[in-house]
Order: C-alpha cells, then sequence, then structure tokens
C-alpha cells in the first residue's frame, strides 16, 4: 500500500468507519436535528428539512399504495437539478426501492436502453422531458410515470436569469399510468417502514457509455456513504454551511458532494436547474454560500464574467470538483481573485465520485489528490498486472468502501474489471496516471486516449495544460487525427477568449505551441470553434471530435 501521502494527510483519521444505516436515515437525522434550517433554495423559494423530510415520506407512501413499488424495485430517476430531483431520490430510498438516476439530455431511443436493462415500471420525471419518456408507456415494461413541474417549486427574486423549464407552468395530464407531482403528495399516503440496511443496494448510476453500451454500477448504502461521509469530513461543512450546486445530480460528483454531503450535514443546498453564470454570483452574494463544487469548464466561463467582483464572492470558503483537470493559468486568476485554491478529486461512476482527494490545505494544481480513507491505490503495468513506483506511468486501480459491488447484469464486465493482488480486490479504472514523490496521483490521459504519432505516445491531456498557457485560449481539446506520413498526429480545437476572436490566428497557435513543446508533442493543426460537443456534467466529448475527424478524412 502506498503510504508516501501520510505526512501530508490532513489533522484527521487515516481511516473512516461508514455507518450502517441508510442514505434515508441520514436525511432524517438532520430533519430531527434541524427542523427549521432551510434545506434548499430554489430561485428565491425555501424549503425547511422538516418540509423536505414529510414531502419525501408523501411521495413513497405514493410510490408503494399507489404504484405498487416494491422492496428492491429500480425506478428511474429522470429530472433535471430541482426540489423534486431531491425529494424523489429519497422518496425512492424511503419507500426501501433503488433509484436509478438517467441523464436528463438522452433522447426517447437511448432512454429505452435504461428501462429495458433495468425492467423501470416506475419513474419520476421533469414535464420538459415528457416527449423523451411517454412514448415508452406501454411500448416497454413502464407503467407508471409522476411527472413534476420545477415552477411549483420555484420563488421569485431571479427574473430574466430563469431557465426556460422552470419558469414553464404546470402541464395537465390525464392519460391512464400518469401522475400529477402536486397530487401525489396531496394523497399524504404513509410508507412502510422503512428497512434498508448498510448492505442494501441503494442506487444504480450508469457509466456514459463511451467505450460500450453504458452500465449500471450497483452501489449500496454503505458504498455511497463511505464517500457522503468521507467528503463531509474533508470539506468541513457544518449545519451553517451554504453549498451551491451547479453540478448534475444524476452525476455522481454532484449525487455526493452537492446533495448527499450536505443533507448528511445539516447545511443548506442552493439549486440550479440550468448553469448561469449571472444567476451564481447572485446566489453566493446574496446567500452567503460557502461550499462549490465545480467543474473546470464552469469556473472558466464563470471567470469570464466582466462584472465579476471579488467582493461578490467573499463568503466562498471551498471551491472543488473533478472531471478534467484545472488549467494553471485559470487556477491561478480563481486564487488571485478569491484567495482560494481549487481542491481537485478523482472519482468514477464505479467509486461514487471520489477515491482520491487533495488535502485541502495542501493542494496541487492539475493533481488528481492523495488516496482517500481506507482507498489502497495503485499503479500497475496495464499489460501485465506488476506495479509499478514513483513516477512510472500505468493505470490507476483502487480498493476501497465506495467501490460498487459490480456492474448490474454484465458477468463479463464484472470478470474484466477487477484485478487480485495479495488477496486483495482492485478496481480497473482505465485511467493511466503517476504519482510522485510524495505520493500524490497524477492524470497521464485515458488509455484509449492516447495518441501515437510516429511511434511517440502523446497524451492529449498534457498537451492541453500547455495549451491553456496562451492567453488567447479560453478551452481547448487535443485528439487524434489520421495522418498519412506519422500514422496519427495532433490537433488541438480552440475556443479563443473574448478581445482575441479575429486577432490570433490558428498559425500563430501553432508557432507558439511549437516554442514551448516538445516536437512530437506539438499540434501540427488548429481549429477555433464557438462551442464544443459537452456531455451535461461539464466534459468535453474528445471522442465526438475525433470522429469527426476520421469521417472527414475519409471523404
Amino acid at each position: 500500500m502506498v503510504t508516501l501521502h501520510y505526512p501530508f494527510w490532513p489533522k484527521i483519521s487515516k481511516s473512516l468507519k461508514v455507518p450502517s444505516t441508510s442514505l434515508y436515515d441520514n436525511l432524517k437525522v438532520s430533519a430531527n436535528r434541524y427542523p427549521d434550517q432551510d434545506a434548499c433554495f430554489y430561485y428565491g423559494n425555501k424549503i425547511t428539512y422538516e418540509q423536505l423530510d414529510k414531502e419525501v415520506n408523501a411521495l413513497a407512501g405514493y410510490l408503494e399504495h399507489k404504484l405498487g413499488v416494491q422492496t428492491g424495485e429500480k425506478v428511474l430517476l429522470f429530472m433535471q437539478n430541482s426540489p423534486q430531483f431531491v425529494i424523489g431520490y429519497y422518496a425512492i430510498l424511503r419507500a426501501n426501492a433503488v433509484v436509478v438516476p438517467i441523464n436528463p439530455m438522452l433522447v426517447a431511443d437511448e432512454l429505452e436502453f435504461y428501462v429495458r436493462d433495468c425492467e423501470i415500471k416506475s419513474a419520476l420525471a421533469g414535464q420538459e422531458l415528457y416527449d423523451r419518456i411517454g412514448p415508452l408507456l406501454g411500448k416497454t415494461s413502464l407503467e407508471h410515470l409522476v411527472i413534476a413541474a420545477y415552477s411549483d417549486y420555484a420563488g421569485s427574486g431571479f427574473e430574466g436569469m430563469l431557465p426556460r423549464e422552470v419558469e414553464a407552468p404546470r402541464f395537465n395530464f390525464t392519460q391512464s399510468g400518469h401522475y400529477l407531482w402536486n397530487q401525489a403528495l396531496a394523497a399524504e399516503l404513509t410508507p412502510s417502514e422503512h428497512t434498508s440496511k448498510g448492505e442494501t443496494i441503494a442506487c444504480v448510476p450508469y457509466t456514459s457509455g463511451t467505450t460500450g453500451l453504458p452500465k449500471g454500477c450497483m452501489h449500496t448504502n454503505r458504498t455511497v456513504n463511505a464517500n457522503t461521509v468521507g467528503a463531509y469530513h474533508w470539506s468541513s461543512s457544518t449545519p451553517n454551511s451554504v453549498h451551491l450546486m451547479t453540478l448534475p445530480l444524476f452525476h455522481v460528483t454532484g449525487m455526493v458532494h452537492s446533495m448527499h454531503m450536505p443533507i448528511f450535514s445539516g447545511s443548506t443546498l442552493v439549486i440550479m436547474t440550468r448553469w448561469n453564470r449571472d444567476a451564481a454570483v447572485e446566489m453566493i452574494k446574496n446567500l452567503g454560500c460557502t461550499h462549490w463544487v465545480t467543474i473546470a469548464t464552469m469556473i472558466v466561463d464563470f471567470l469570464a464574467n466582466p462584472n465579476l467582483k471579488k467582493e461578490d464572492i467573499a463568503s466562498l470558503t471551498s471551491i472543488s470538483g473533478g472531471g478534467a483537470a484545472l488549467p494553471e493559468a485559470v487556477g491561478e486568476k480563481l486564487f488571485q481573485l478569491s484567495g482560494l485554491r481549487f481542491v481537485e478529486g478523482y472519482g468514477l461512476s464505479e467509486t461514487i465520485a471520489q477515491t482520491h482527494f487533495n488535502p485541502p490545505d495542501r493542494p496541487k494544481m492539475q493533481c488528481l489528490g492523495i488516496p482517500s480513507f481506507d482507498v489502497d491505490a495503485k499503479i500497475i503495468d496495464p499489460v501485465t498486472g506488476s506495479e509499478l513506483g514513483v513516477g512510472e506511468i500505468g493505470e490507476i486501480i483502487v480498493n476501497g468502501p465506495q467501490v460498487m459491488v459490480g456492474y448490474y447484469n454484465r458477468d463479463d464486465e464484472n470478470r474484466n474489471s477487477f484485478i487480485e493482488i495479495d488477496g486483495k480486490k482492485f478496481f480497473r479504472t482505465g485511467d493511466i496516471g503517476r504519482y510522485d514523490e510524495e505520493g500524490y496521483f497524477f492524470m497521464v490521459d485515458r488509455v484509449k486516449r492516447m495518441i501515437n504519432a510516429s511511434g511517440f505516445k502523446v497524451w492529449p491531456t498534457e498537451v492541453e495544460s500547455y495549451l491553456y498557457k496562451h492567453p488567447a485560449i479560453q478551452q481547448t481539446c487535443v485528439v487524434g487525427v489520421p495522418d498519412s506520413r506519422r500514422g496519427e498526429t495532433v490537433k488541438a480545437f480552440v475556443i479563443l477568449n473574448e478581445g482575441f476572436v479575429g486577432k490570433v490566428s490558428e498559425e500563430e497557435i501553432i508557432e507558439w505551441a511549437k516554442q514551448h513543446m516538445a516536437a512530437y508533442k506539438y499540434p501540427r493543426q488548429v481549429e477555433f470553434r464557438k462551442q464544443f460537443p459537452m456531455t451535461t456534467s461539464g466534459k468535453i466529448l474528445w471522442r465526438t471530435l475525433q470522429e469527426e475527424e476520421k469521417v472527414n478524412a475519409q471523404n
């Protein structure tokens, strides 16, 4: 077990006992402790913990008694960030069922896969997504649909900043199998006893499916609580903390850090349905937000706001996140404005968010951090499985209390995704990384993203980190493209900062890169774009850009 990081561990224990209770129990405890505390703020409206728990129980009773949801049954949660997502998630848990949170960007044909894979009978959905999920009623196993209007929970004071979905009035659905959210709560049905424990399956988030069909990751209350409680201690959250929620809740980082952890600590959730940098500033300033878990693309956009002032974000005590590494230049700009270092972490759907954290008082830039509580992380040769040492590049593998129990209905994947070393079972992440002499881990790239240019290994993430140092570059994505001479060559897609459009050319970017990188690394091609294809969790879809180039090369 790598212990080089122990001297830099925060002044807390290195091991953490995980609760044997359920995630719903966390809400119940906070509601009992802080009934009058604001649990949620949603565009001018406040919901107390007592009210939140009451609505969770009412919806759980409806799921059980009206829709016939059984213990252990999988229930689809198909919504954008909203109070209803939070209520729906915990209501499914309260009903002793299993949450299947799905990306709200999916269309009907894609959504059908998840419904069939989990044999879904009941779903909770936002009304703006009805055209995607409605056609599956009767066509698949789906029988019941509880439909929510976000406007039912919105307040006032954010005119001009409200997403269309939040402004839209409630629609009426009278067809068989359709149930309105407000009517479900008004029924005030009482659920049966809550019996879920630590080892009970709580949720099945799906991987993105970028390397094949999406896979459902089976997580118990214990695996989710491992990261929920771990994040609570690591981030120093208190009942007085106010958490800005901008990451999508269907995604594990937002799910754990912006919902489960604040609820565990009895904090306030400031919910944003859609990212809007002006609304984010207003909420931080007026509500005194203390914690913000976000991603690099949001921070880049946030800092590009010409109206942003230092005093607007003075209440923030912690800014952290994961996904793609934050460019060093952006991190320095953030530090100059806020006095805070961006604290990066690393994890996957299979580990329900973090396996690594940067110590809050000693973070390193563009670094995954050190292994979290009770996590054994190693670097191995991806072919031979032999363990590697300091500075050597290989595949990251992890063993820890947050690792899923397995993929749902994927026996072959389960066999291939784990490796046993000295009697201990490790999950193979598929990510290529290294660790330094202080035990801090760094990402090199995805196994499948490496560019082979004339026999040289080029890692796109490394090239991107250099390009971000150019003052004209706001965002960049580097991919490998076909090349008749080199096999593959390096191409950079670039979004320019305001003020540089039309004033800097692709050739100038290439020449600059040539001066700052090894000859085999620098991009031979640069293409300016106004936007990139993105996931709803804010990651750039590099594979989409790469596929476009392959198609262009064939034409």
